[in-house]
């Protein structure tokens, strides 16, 4: 029997508890790209296709439009995601409810690509790219990226890996590896390497 995409079920008091794998990070950080590769290797996702590809992200944003709802309270709809991966936006996971598990594949790149590649976007949408200068939303980002770090160590029901993309485009298997550990899943790693491209990495630094 194939064990990929076999699921290692947590016992909770005696109750089968399927975390939710959330795939978050900074907007450009590479959780498009992580959620493909996940796919890819067996893990169901919850997305529902309402944003559609275009020139930023041509293969897709592999997002869920219910999650932008969270900070207003809107999370009747995680019971769906259960045994799956969802896409989240790191601002809105410090309102994620208690009474579910989550495990959050925490995507990291390097701060002058994820701004390059937001000016990159905006120009793209014809909205303004100098409203705040790069000091400035660096100092954002970084100061909301520590509170993320401080709310996931003081929740019991979160468990996070932090993965490097920049570091998963140059060496991809090790890392593929320990999230397939991560998770509890016997991912097809091979599978999740071969939807990586390299020349979708345009703003490299």
């Amino acid at each position: 029997m194939s064990t990929r995409g076999l699921e290692i079920v947590v016992e909770s008091g005696g109750v089968n508890v399927r975390p939710i794998t959330v795939v978050s990070g900074l907007p450009r950080s590479g959780t498009s790209m992580m959620m493909r590769m996940l796919e890819a290797g067996g893990l169901e996702l919850l997305t529902d296709g309402v944003r559609q590809a275009d020139v930023d992200n041509p293969k897709g944003y592999y997002e869920h439009e219910s999650v932008k709802g969270l900070h207003r309270g809107q999370n009747d709809w995680l019971s769906e995601a259960r045994g799956k991966a969802v896409k989240i936006v790191s601002p809105l996971l410090r309102f994620l409810p208690d009474e579910h598990t989550y495990q959050i594949i925490l995507m990291q790149r390097k701060m002058e690509e994820v701004l390059a590649s937001q000016r990159v976007m905006l120009s793209h949408r014809g909205e303004t790219t100098d409203r705040y200068g790069d000091r400035k939303m660096a100092s954002v980002y970084e100061d909301d990226l520590r509170q993320i770090e401080l709310w996931m160590e003081n929740h019991a029901n979160v468990r996070a890996l932090f993965v490097s993309y920049n570091g998963l485009l140059v060496h991809p298997q090790p890392e593929l590896h320990r999230i397939s550990e991560f998770l509890g899943r016997a991912l097809d790693v091979d599978a999740m390497a071969s939807v990586i491209e390299t020349s979708l990495y345009r703003q490299r630094r």
